[in-house]
């Protein structure tokens, strides 16, 4: 197979998975794997040699669908604010946070194919928002809100994200966080805002459905 680059990012995508609403987030459409696509079920060495990334971009996490439905049923989250979705993976949730009425979004991820698999969402849902593919962990762009779904589950990750959290909450920006139960969520300093019963596929997690908890850093 010929190795994948960035421009041919968009014709790998198109073939490797179909045009959906998450369960939780229907207002929302995205090109993601299912089980008609083999993608997240290749091995580490198939995508290696392909130059794939393992491919986050192409499900919709917890994570990421419990807060995106949380900005949708709370737009005054966001509305007419600048917002970061971090680690955004498909873009569910800055999609989510330009529908309920943001005035910026940034998308950001280092994954560079998040950027071909973001624009055709973007497109499939008439927003826009700006890719930004560079590691911002630590940087601090004045944005109003930070939204965080699914990040807590490497612990040296994690490790690096609280101080910026609390730098960014700090200095007055809202940083909420979906998350269905990672081993590495902090055990304080969380105000819960929703819970919610989100389905998910079997094939990348233990259940079903995952209990999805939106917090907000205290």
């Amino acid at each position: 197979m010929t190795k994948l680059t960035p421009k041919s990012a968009k014709k790998f995508i198109l073939d490797n998975t179909a045009l959906m609403a998450p369960p939780h987030v229907p207002e929302v459409f995205l090109h993601l794997a299912d089980e008609a696509h083999d993608l997240w079920l290749r091995t580490e060495e198939e995508l290696a040699e392909i130059g794939l990334p393992p491919p986050f971009w192409a499900f919709a996490w917890a994570g990421g669908q419990g807060l995106a439905r949380y900005v949708l049923d709370n737009p005054g989250t966001v509305r007419r604010k600048r917002v970061l979705d971090f680690a955004c993976g498909s873009g569910l949730v800055a999609i989510a946070a330009m529908k309920a009425g943001a005035a910026k979004v940034i998308a950001a991820d280092i994954d560079p194919f998040c950027e071909t698999a973001i624009a055709l969402n973007l497109e499939a849902n008439a927003v826009e928002a700006q890719f930004l593919g560079t590691n911002c962990v630590g940087s601090d762009d004045g944005w109003d809100v930070v939204l965080a779904g699914d990040v807590f589950y490497d612990k040296a990750f994690a490790d690096s994200l609280l101080p910026w959290f609390a730098r960014l909450r700090a200095r007055g920006a809202d940083i909420l966080i979906g998350d269905p139960g990672r081993a590495y969520l902090p055990g304080t300093g969380l105000e819960s805002l929703a819970v919610y019963q989100v389905p998910v596929t079997r094939v990348l997690e233990d259940a079903e459905v995952k209990r999805t908890t939106v917090w907000r850093l205290a």
